[in-house]
């Protein structure tokens, strides 16, 4: 039987982690999909509750880094399933945690008579398993992978210690602000996408992952106004532009998104670069390293309105300085002048921020979705 979790957020996330799944399996059927069992809030809450004590404990001086899946070990493709069972204990994670930090391996984790036990590894689960990433001490995120299997994992909740972020996935924390959610590109990729792989949203994971921080600005195709606002000459332009993501885009399925994949980690590598990188609104890869000035038309930005996709947020006015360092100050500015295009920034501590002009309150708009790339 299940232990009574000590882990208040647990609780409170619970509830919504089940209405999500159970959401869910509706459209992953539509798709064809095979599908894991959807687990009460019980056994969530329990996971949850185990992992958050296992990411404050230490092996070795090194706090763990676990992908749990919440299923039978008959519900996974190829697992390695182990020949005893240990219980879903703290100190069980501690140990297994070095076996399975490579991403992709994720614990098995289900359940018996007696409680939760762990089963074994996989590499390979269904749409709309529960899945909860162990990211930091105290740092947790409850995902799912996408109906298509395509791309990264859907993020449905964040917990950092006391504190829960719930992604809103229909109104992007924008429900009471229609004129910014208008502002606002396709990130997330919408629910029944199909295979189509939301580009910004992997280029956005491919910048966090190397971990220095970086600046995308996104601009028309054949826009010859964006130069004005980028110190010349441009110390790495790139001739002729790289169309690999945009060409890897036209491929058929299956190799097509996987294709789309590898051509977005190779222009999220040159974003660790310093300086911004310079791509169009269809994915050609035009500069890196380029250096963002104010455009000699323009004023300095005096105000923004930042936003979260999370359930209960609310739109905060405020100065760009307030909001992030010198690519945050940089991107601004860059979006103030250059009103048709948007900017990404990720910063070295795992924020990421997208930032877009909004017509109907004639103001930079910054979106911040760490959320969504945990």
């Amino acid at each position: 039987m299940l232990s009574e979790p000590t882990y208040l957020a647990a609780r409170m996330v619970a509830p919504a982690l089940e209405t999500h799944f159970a959401q869910h399996l509706a459209l992953a059927r539509r798709l064809g999909a095979a599908l894991a069992p959807v687990p009460p809030a019980a056994l969530m809450e329990a996971v949850i509750d185990v992992a958050f004590w296992a990411s404050l404990r230490r092996e070795e001086g090194r706090p763990p880094r676990i992908s749990l899946a919440l299923l039978p070990p008959t519900e996974a493709a190829g697992p390695l399933v182990f020949g005893h069972r240990p219980r879903l204990t703290p100190q069980a994670l501690i140990k297994l945690a070095p076996a399975v930090e490579h991403p992709g391996v994720h614990l098995g984790v289900w359940h018996d008579a007696d409680g939760l036990y762990l089963w074994g590894a996989a590499t390979r689960i269904p749409p709309v398993c529960f899945v909860l990433e162990v990211v930091e001490p105290g740092l947790l995120v409850a995902k799912h992978r996408r109906a298509d299997g395509i791309g990264k994992f859907v993020n449905v909740a964040v917990l950092r210690g006391d504190q829960v972020r719930i992604v809103d996935e229909e109104n992007a924390g924008l429900a009471d602000y229609p004129a910014l959610r208008a502002s606002l590109p396709g990130i997330p990729a919408p629910a029944g996408a199909g295979l189509a792989v939301d580009v910004l949203v992997e280029l956005a994971a491919a910048m966090r992952a190397h971990g220095r921080g970086g600046l995308v600005l996104v601009v028309p195709p054949g826009s010859d106004r964006w130069p004005a606002s980028i110190v010349q000459p441009m110390s790495y332009a790139v001739g002729p532009a790289y169309l690999g993501v945009a060409d890897a885009l036209g491929l058929p399925a299956p190799e097509g998104p996987e294709a789309v994949l590898r051509a977005i980690e190779i222009v999220g590598g040159f974003t660790a670069v310093d300086g911004a990188t310079v791509i169009t609104q269809h994915y050609e890869l035009l500069a890196f390293g380029a250096k963002v000035t104010r455009a000699a038309h323009s004023t300095p930005v005096e105000q923004l309105i930042v936003t979260e996709p999370v359930l209960g947020s609310t739109a905060v006015r405020t100065h760009p300085a307030q909001n992030g360092g010198t690519r945050h100050l940089a991107a601004a500015q860059f979006v103030h002048d250059q009103r048709d295009a948007l900017a990404l920034v990720a910063s070295q501590d795992g924020n990421f921020t997208v930032f877009t002009w909004s017509e109907g309150l004639n103001l930079v708009h910054a979106h911040r979705i760490d959320v969504l790339l945990l």
